[in-house]
């Protein structure tokens, strides 16, 4: 095994209450181990539709990024960030998991069932910046607000429509 997998595995099991428990479980049918959060990092999950555009502004910033894991089943994107007792972040389909809250992993190097790294971990340590992460959603949802209106929907049924929009009396916007 490669020494930067053997440090990123060694890092992460460092979360779980007994790290060698955590090795033999991604070892195991389900190739996943549960890993406190809130000691070696904190975790934000966001819907998949915002948090991949984030990372991809994350990935051209010329900074270290951290893990990024994704859950294909709840179509949702976690980035690893450095605990922080306060967190608080707020917003639609967000989840914030600090201290006393667990994650399903799989090891470094592989996927297990639904979980899948984006950014595996690189055993240094390194997570993502939060101002970093704040500003990377802002830009992602301000693109995902700019695509919803360049959409045009019936007000009815809200099916896509073609052909300009209608103000109120029924005349082209």
């Amino acid at each position: 095994m490669r020494t930067i997998t053997r440090q990123a595995m060694d890092w992460l099991a460092g979360a779980a209450t007994d790290p060698r428990d955590c090795k033999r479980q991604w070892q195991g049918e389900t190739g996943a181990a549960v890993l406190a959060c809130g000691q070696f990092w904190d975790v934000l999950s966001v819907p998949e539709n915002l948090g991949m555009p984030t990372l991809d502004a994350l990935l051209r910033i010329p900074q270290a990024p951290g893990p990024a894991l994704a859950d294909t089943a709840s179509r949702r994107v976690a980035f690893f960030l450095p605990p922080d007792s306060a967190g608080r972040w707020i917003g639609s389909g967000i989840r914030y998991a600090g201290k006393g809250a667990w994650i399903a992993v799989p090891a470094p190097h592989r996927a297990a069932g639904r979980l899948r790294w984006l950014v595996p971990p690189d055993g240094t340590g390194a997570l993502f910046v939060p101002a970093a992460v704040e500003l990377a959603l802002q830009l992602a949802l301000g693109r995902l607000a700019a695509q919803a209106g360049a959409t045009r929907r019936c007000p009815t049924c809200t099916a896509p429509t073609e052909g300009p929009r209608m103000r109120s009396g029924g005349r082209p916007g």
